[in-house]
């Protein structure tokens, strides 16, 4: 059976023809302006599930940089608190030293160690109550606007903060106040206490130098485990980095047209259109006379 080809059958033929390549040359300036691979995630599956796959990892990514950068605020500012401890500390072991070469000072010399050693006290209790971002940094999870009342710990005992740096790694950012300062008759404010009243009621206070240097090694052993967790938060925070740089570089490789491919595919396409039209015009005649003849 022979089919007769019309001028209408010939007509619809070629606009299909052409809507096909008007369609195909839409996408490509699409995909040159907006400079991605595909706009609807009809037109790639697959890459449309990668690329959300890729975006989620990159949001839970963000979200551990975040809890990186203020854990490591807070093991920063406990490190700094613990330090300025320390030193404080050192001062007032001296001044207890001097203090207990009773031949040598009198009452008006021994007074002005008990002043200073009380001035030390207030700066310790400072310390002990460092804050950041209105939290006290050695109260646990406690919402205490202070860690220390005097000499009392006034801090959730064993409630640690902490930040989750990955997925399954969360590390700890506060260091536990009594632990470090000790609590009520234990405290550092007690011992320091202790040794004022003792310089103003004449009492020998050389015995009191190895419960300084308790204390003292406490603070440091509480410091050197801020050091190790600050160290660890670091390290997360390299991995974190080389974490989204692999993750952009892949989700660009999904979504991200190659902007020089895209070109050379446009120009290609509008050439193909072009001469598509021309050869459509020579082909279907603009009238019957013109067909006639």
């Amino acid at each position: 059976m022979i089919s007769r080809v019309t001028a209408t059958s010939m007509s619809q033929t070629a606009m299909r023809h052409l809507q096909a390549n008007l369609t195909q040359l839409s996408r490509l300036q699409e995909q040159a302006t907006s400079q991605r691979a595909f706009s609807a995630p009809s037109e790639d599956p697959s890459a449309a599930a990668t690329a959300l796959q890729l975006h989620a990892q990159q949001q839970r990514n963000s979200q551990y940089a975040r809890n990186i950068n203020d854990g490591l605020a807070w093991v920063t500012t406990v490190d700094s608190a613990i330090s300025a401890s320390t030193s404080l500390l050192r001062r007032a072991r001296d001044l207890t030293v001097q203090g207990a070469n009773d031949g040598a000072l009198d009452a008006t010399a021994k007074e002005a160690i008990a002043v200073e050693l009380e001035g030390i006290r207030s700066e310790l209790l400072a310390q002990a109550n460092t804050k950041i971002l209105g939290r006290t940094v050695f109260a646990g999870t406690s919402d205490a606007g202070v860690a220390f009342d005097d000499d009392d710990f006034t801090g959730t005992a064993g409630a640690e903060v902490t930040r989750r740096i990955s997925d399954n790694v969360t590390v700890r950012v506060d260091a536990d106040g009594a632990e470090v300062y000790g609590s009520g008759n234990d405290s550092v404010f007690a011992l320091l206490d202790s040794i004022v009243a003792d310089l103003r009621s004449g009492v020998d206070v050389s015995g009191r130098l190895t419960q300084i240097d308790d204390r003292m090694t406490a603070m440091l052993g509480a410091q050197g485990a801020v050091g190790a967790r600050q160290s660890q938060i670091e390290r997360a925070k390299e991995s974190t980095v080389d974490e989204s740089v692999s993750l952009e570089a892949r989700r660009a490789a999904v979504e991200d047209a190659d902007s020089v491919e895209v070109l050379v595919r446009l120009q290609s396409q509008e050439l193909v259109y072009r001469s598509a039209l021309a050869v459509t015009g020579r082909v279907l005649q603009p009238s019957l006379m013109d067909f006639l003849a």
